[in-house]
């Protein structure tokens, strides 16, 4: 089942994360794209064009690692040792490596100057190990990160190295020619017998004498003794060991997101068949406190605070709070869909390889029955039992620390941000400036049905809204009547749009209603008596057109000004406020023309300041046929009801939605559409 993509405009601030386009599913429609360019976070297995031939590769491991590279043919083969960029011969035709073991590495790649019979680039790390005072295997330290941009520095593709645990090198990346064009593959393919074995297996001869010479090329040489008169005045010389990353928080490297597969294929992490350990550690939570810095002033009894710091809110990125709030907010979202992916993948990897080995079990005659097929299955179901169970204790650890955090965010997030039952609503004021996002509903996820995480959309809003109030799969919708679930529909968008009005300042959005049936009058009435429209809700086909020849109108208007650069020269008396268009009971009232326009203002609205708010049962427009296919992957889906419609930027999970509800009996909705209004015509002159 497709399903619609929710996702925002840049994280303030924060590096690491690109623009992501509003696009969805709808539930019989195609993925409907965004228009732009954002970094792949790949997977393991996953390939991705490359716009452009020159390149630079950029390792952030946290450890001392050797970055090289491997020039192969068609067939995957290196046909000698001047085929490979190494420290020790860091230079080839079209490529550059680092000459010593760091912890960040950048290469550089002219896929244009490498030689004509290079079909592949294979980048490689390998730890050089008590050489230099350092780990002997990828499961001891942090999981690099590997990152690919082009000529313009802007970045292509990423992809974060999980699941190495006994390895001691690793085939990060791989830039392969395909019909005549380049793309990247993340390999993440590790090897438990180093170097060795890495370049063993891309068939090179003797490839452990190739393998001695890197090392030795970047072990340190030995230090000169110092008279003991130079060591008492100059500073003791800093070790390998010494330079090794400690735990203390100035040292530690920056953290980069973790993969998350894409689908069933992915999902597998790197693991020994026998059961090694696997480090299930998400990458942007602390599972251990930092290292206490000396005191002499503190007590000999006391002891390091144990577990992870106490969150804060507005512990985030940001000039203000409310930026700094916005940006906490997503990145809980962004670690709630990475943390349970790392579940459900550790879970899937269990299961197909319980599934493999009881089938080498049954194909081999020598366990086929008796005692000893017996214990080999349990041996195999408890590997199984094992993996699941480490998973879990995993993903409980972190979801402990994101509904602590939550527990913190909530109270203190603003009205916009806030739930209906926030107390921060019974003192609301019309703010002076626009917040970053509006508050649309609650996202959650199965493993955890209790933490939610507030549903936030930029403003100025990029698409239209779309309340469904039709029964599509919901199941929490196939239980109410048509006649409950339609009313339930347009309770939500009033809501909605109550939200809209209080995040904006006065007179900053003006509303316009489209009722031709008059059957919304009941729902709408909170609207209509605080005095909060521009008019009177549009009655009948005759006012349906009224209200979208005014509002098209004024898109027509404000193109052409943008287009000639004459904002200026706009009519004194045009509204400057946003508009926002809420359309009940669509298509009833709406003629061929009216159509047309309305799908006019879905594309063309909102770059000028007019959006949609439809209320509609898609299936009422089913005459239409595709004609409104269009439509309806413009707008942002909503439902009245919880619904797992909806789909994270970075791993593609079912989120279920919730609305935002009123408390049963509150008067809060009117009393702060009541404010809006009477704040709006105090500022009229």
């Amino acid at each position: 089942m497709n399903r619609d993509r929710f996702s925002t405009g840049r994280t303030a601030h924060a590096e690491h994360t690109e623009h992501a386009e509003n696009a969805e599913h709808t539930e019989d429609t195609e993925h409907a794209e965004g228009t732009e360019s954002m970094t792949a976070e790949l997977v393991r297995g996953q390939n991705h064009p490359l716009p452009d031939t020159r390149l630079e590769i950029r390792v952030s491991a946290g450890h001392p690692v050797v970055a090289g590279a491997t020039l192969c043919d068609e067939q995957g083969r290196v046909p000698g040792v001047e085929w490979i960029a190494h420290p020790g011969a860091p230079s080839l035709p079209g490529v550059d490596v680092p000459g010593q073991a760091a912890a960040d590495h950048r290469l550089t790649v002219d896929l244009e100057a490498v030689p004509g019979a290079v079909h592949r680039v294979s980048v490689l790390l390998a730890l050089p190990g008590a050489r230099l005072g350092g780990a002997a295997r990828f499961g001891a330290v942090a999981a690099p990160f590997v990152a690919v941009s082009g000529s313009d520095g802007a970045e292509i593709a990423s992809y974060t190295i999980t699941g190495l645990d006994s390895e001691s090198a690793v085939v990060a990346l791989e830039l392969y020619r395909r019909q005549g064009a380049w793309k990247v593959r993340a390999m993440g393919q590790g090897y438990e017998g180093g170097l060795a074995a890495l370049l063993g297996d891309q068939g090179l001869e003797r490839p452990a004498d190739l393998a001695a010479t890197i090392l030795e090329a970047v072990a340190p040489e030995p230090a000169r003794r110092l008279p003991e008169a130079e060591r008492v005045r100059h500073t003791a010389p800093v070790t390998a060991q010494d330079a090794a990353p400690t735990a203390a928080p100035a040292a530690a490297p920056p953290t980069v997101p973790d993969p998350v597969p894409n689908g069933a294929q992915d999902a597998a992490p790197t693991v020994p068949v026998g059961g090694g350990p696997i480090d299930y550690a998400h990458p942007r939570r602390r599972t251990e406190p930092p290292a206490a810095p000396p005191s002499a002033a503190a007590p000999a009894a006391e002891q390091p605070r144990q577990g992870p710091p106490a969150p804060v809110a507005g512990d985030a990125s940001g000039w203000s709070m409310d930026e700094r709030l916005y940006n906490q907010v997503w990145g809980m979202f962004e670690d709630l869909a990475r943390t349970t992916a790392a579940y459900r993948s550790a879970c899937e990897f269990a299961e197909s390889r319980l599934d493999r080995e009881l089938d080498e079990m049954l194909s081999d005659y020598r366990v086929r029955g008796g005692g000893a097929n017996d214990a080999a299955r349990a041996a195999a179901r408890a590997r199984h039992d094992e993996l699941v169970r480490r998973a879990q204790e995993a993903l409980d650890r972190d979801l402990a620390q994101l509904v602590a955090e939550s527990e913190v965010v909530e109270p203190a997030l603003p009205a916009a941000y806030a739930r209906w039952d926030n107390p921060v609503w019974h003192a609301y004021r019309v703010p002076a400036e626009e917040p970053m996002a509006v508050r649309l509903g609650d996202l959650h996820l199965p493993e955890r049905t209790d933490l939610r995480i507030p549903m936030l959309v930029r403003l100025p809003l990029e698409r239209g809204l779309w309340v469904d109030s039709g029964r599509g799969r919901s199941e929490a919708a196939g239980l109410l009547d048509e006649v409950e679930l339609r009313r339930l529909a347009l309770d939500s968008a009033v809501a909605h749009t109550a939200r809209l009005l209080a995040a904006h300042p006065a007179g900053g959005f003006t509303v316009h209603v489209v009722d031709a049936a008059g059957a919304g009058a009941a729902a709408l009435a909170p609207l209509v008596e605080t005095g909060v429209l521009a008019a009177p809700p549009a009655r009948g086909a005759a006012g349906v057109s009224a209200v979208l020849e005014q509002l098209t109108e004024r898109v027509d208007l404000l193109q052409m000004a943008m287009r000639g650069g004459a904002a200026d020269a706009l009519p004194p008396g045009l509204d400057t406020a946003r508009q926002l268009l809420l359309v009940h009971d669509f298509p009833h009232g709406f003629d061929d023309r009216a159509v047309t326009r309305l799908r006019y203002l879905a594309d063309e609205g909102p770059s000028v300041g007019v959006h949609l708010l439809m209320v509609a049962d898609r299936e009422d427009a089913a005459a239409y046929g595709p004609l409104l296919d269009p439509l309806w992957r413009s707008l942002l889906r909503l439902t009245p009801v919880p619904d797992d419609h909806l789909a994270d930027p970075w791993v593609g999970h079912a989120w279920s939605y919730e609305p935002p509800l009123l408390p049963p009996g509150s008067a809060v909705l009117r009393q702060v559409l009541a404010e809006v209004a009477s704040t709006r015509h105090g500022k009229r002159p």
